[in-house]
């Protein structure tokens, strides 16, 4: 594609004169011959994704490369270029295998693509970048369901994301876009409101700024001052809030007054411009935001108050230098500019706290996401140790959020803290400026109501595992002490009997049985005598009845249809045991299969994949039994349900539960929909013979017009 080598050229140029991006000529040649690879018009969205990286947020020439070559192999780019462009590529890789196996992000999906983007700022950065160029150019023909979907998915992580990150100009843009096209309505209406009343703006803006130039270039100051209307989104929300039309926000724009100031008189300039603004207008002292002093995690820096303006309106003011206003609009890529390429401490504990989160075994997928997108937005106190170190902390958290900010093994043994001179309980809420010291003692233990106690992701997912730890020491303590006991009374441990005890003390699962006698909740000697008259009842049964061999016995699932069985191989030879299929993964001919020694209901076949299975092979890995299945599938059916996502659309459904009808040997049980939003969700009950004839229906399903997402839950 010859055509392509004129477009990177073209492109290169604009980069290296507006921005010196530059290439060397050995890096400029792996560039043109990798463009070529590729078709013209995927060539013009990498370089219109590349030139909002560097433009708009600031990114340099290693990231050009990687979004240019994302789909070259690693190994030969790392050959070319720097090592650091092939990580980027790893990244941006990842979150590619995601949408291209599901474009809509469940929760799974979600939580993978978090993990994705949180290895390194830039593929974030590079990824906002991607959607805003999409957001752009999304009027372009597309049909109305997609360009709803893409702006939903914009306003619930990319947005914030943006916010999160510093870049003020690229998330109110991506906001008022995901507005125009999810509720065009409204975004017509308040722009058009906007657009009548700017004379009338305008005129107030030069009014209000006329005497703040005259006073603050007497005071020799060098700068500018620009008015700038709210977004369009923000006036929707205050619409939302304050339940009025357009005509009942009065605050739609705020002054900007921007120094150019030296690095070592920006904050003496600054609070001098403040007390110019608040000479002349009466300033709102519950408005005054001081983020010179303490600036935000994401870099941001600024004075803001609300002035009473001409005519009695309320008007915000901003201060700020031009590093400050770049930095504001850039976020942390302009910290790599001003800091010699270091990025921006704040935000590097920010991702790590995610990775934290997300990759922890106890944490559950709806709730790491609610608490990601709660922890996106930077409304912080500030607090600080006894020895002056600042911590930042989200609004509303505790005593207990700062001591695990400090160390995980503080927050466990916290028993409160001391804020000057008085002590109080680990569930006070900080404010700031709180200089606070941790009280510990050495047998203080997390609890269950701890959870309600925090707000940091941190702190909810170290109690967790706390918890899990203390939950495993204490049924393995127990354990140990039965099996003592056992053992001096001459009395033989047999961990069914153990199990059907337990039920018979009225506990849900052994573990809590076991807990509950390590913690001394329990008579012993009641034990015994329990124990002892359960095992002469089941040696009484055992009498009566005649073994079975596992290697003959097949268990049928209830309400199952059969004509003949199939044959389920166990590989021990284990008598006296019931075989089930797992009702919590429901696992069906073809499937990868282990089974499960249960302690009440024989042995339990599931699936490889089952979401149980990581947690049984980490517990109770002696339970765990190998499984397959042998003969053919014919005749045999299995209950299986399908999650299924489509456009709300009464249609649908009906040319799904047609489809099914008509596949021969597949029963269609039951159907529920719930709808939201303009989507629909609709879980689906089969009646399958395999793996194989699952697989041709899903497929099947897939391709009934407006179904979006299709998989066995």
């Amino acid at each position: 594609m010859e055509t392509n080598i004129p477009i990177l050229n073209d492109s290169l140029l604009r980069l290296s004169e507006a921005h010196h991006i530059v290439f060397s000529e050995k890096e400029r040649a792996f560039l043109s011959d990798a463009v070529e690879r590729i078709d013209e018009s995927e060539l013009q969205r990498r370089i219109a994704t590349s030139e909002i990286a560097v433009s708009e947020i600031g990114l340099n020439a290693t990231t050009v490369a990687a979004i240019l070559l994302r789909d070259r192999p690693e190994s030969e780019v790392m050959a070319v270029f720097n090592p650091q462009v092939a990580a980027i590529i790893h990244g941006l890789g990842r979150v590619e295998d995601l949408y291209r196996m599901n474009t809509v992000l469940e929760t799974e999906n979600f939580r993978k693509l978090l993990l994705a983007l949180a290895e390194d700022i830039r593929v974030v950065m590079i990824i906002i970048a991607e959607r805003l160029r999409i957001m752009r150019e999304l009027n372009n023909g597309q049909d109305s369901d997609y360009r709803r979907q893409v702006a939903r998915e914009t306003s619930f992580l990319y947005a914030p994301l943006a916010h999160r990150l510093g870049l003020y100009a690229i998330k109110t843009e991506l906001e008022d876009l995901s507005l125009k096209f999810s509720n065009y309505t409204i975004y017509k209406e308040i722009a058009q409101a906007l657009n009548a009343k700017k004379p009338e703006r305008d005129a107030y803006v030069a009014a209000f700024i006329k005497p703040l130039e005259e006073k603050l270039k007497a005071l020799g100051l060098s700068f500018h001052i620009k008015g700038r209307t709210k977004s369009i989104h923000s006036i929707y929300n205050k619409m939302q809030k304050q339940q009025c039309g357009v005509d009942g926000i009065y605050d739609l724009f705020a002054i900007r007054i921007i120094l150019n100031s030296a690095p070592e008189k920006e904050k003496a300039e600054c609070w001098q411009a403040y007390s110019v603004v608040a000479d002349m207008y009466q300033p709102n002292p519950k408005r005054l935001r001081d983020w010179l002093s303490i600036p935000k995690s994401n870099g941001y820096e600024s004075l803001h108050t609300t002035v009473l303006g001409p005519e009695n309106k309320w008007v915000e003011v901003q201060i700020r230098t031009e590093r400050m206003d770049e930095v504001a609009e850039k976020g942390v890529a302009a910290h790599w500019k001003y800091k010699g390429g270091q990025s921006e401490a704040g935000m590097d504990d920010f991702l790590k706290g995610v990775r934290e989160m997300l990759e922890s075994e106890h944490v559950d997928n709806r709730e790491a996401i609610n608490e990601f997108r709660m922890n996106l937005y930077d409304k912080e106190v500030f607090v600080f140790t006894p020895t002056g170190e600042l911590k930042k902390l989200p609004k509303g958290a505790t005593v207990l959020d700062f001591a695990f900010a400090i160390h995980s093994r503080i927050g466990c043994q916290c028993v409160g803290g001391k804020i000057g001179s008085r002590n109080v309980p680990i569930k006070h809420v900080l404010h700031n400026g709180d200089q606070v010291e941790v009280l510990t003692s050495p047998t203080q233990k997390p609890s269950e109501a701890w959870l309600k106690l925090v707000q940091t992701s941190k702190a909810k997912t170290k109690i967790r595992q706390a918890l899990k730890e203390i939950e495993f020491k204490d049924a393995a303590d127990g354990r140990e002490l039965l099996e003592r006991r056992f053992k001096n009374w001459k009395l033989d441990y047999s961990e069914g009997r153990v199990a059907q005890l337990a039920k018979k003390l009225g506990f849900k699962a052994v573990s809590d049985f076991y807990q509950a006698l390590a913690q001394g909740r329990l008579d012993i000697l009641a034990i015994r005598d329990t124990y002892a008259e359960l095992e002469r009842e089941g040696q009484e049964q055992e009498h009566m009845a005649s073994p079975i061999s596992a290697e003959q016995f097949v268990q049928q699932s209830p309400d199952m249809t059969q004509s003949r069985q199939d044959v389920l191989v166990i590989e021990q030879n284990l008598k006296n045991v019931d075989y089930k299929l797992a009702k919590c993964c429901n696992p069906i001919y073809g499937d990868d299969i282990f089974g499960f020694v249960s302690v009440m209901s024989g042995i339990k076949i599931h699936r490889a994949n089952c979401p149980n299975a990581a947690d049984m092979r980490a517990r109770f890995p002696y339970r765990i039994v190998p499984a397959r299945w042998s003969g053919k599938a014919a005749g045999l059916q299995y209950p299986i349900t399908l999650r299924v996502v489509g456009n709300d659309d009464i249609g649908i459904v009906s040319g799904i539960s047609s489809l099914i009808n008509k596949e021969p040997g597949v029963l269609l049980r039951t159907i529920s929909i719930d709808s939201h939003d303009g989507l629909f969700e609709g879980h689906l009950t089969l009646l399958v013979s395999s793996t194989d004839q699952l697989d041709t229906i899903q497929k099947k399903i897939a391709t009934v017009k407006g179904v979006k997402a299709i998989s066995r839950a």
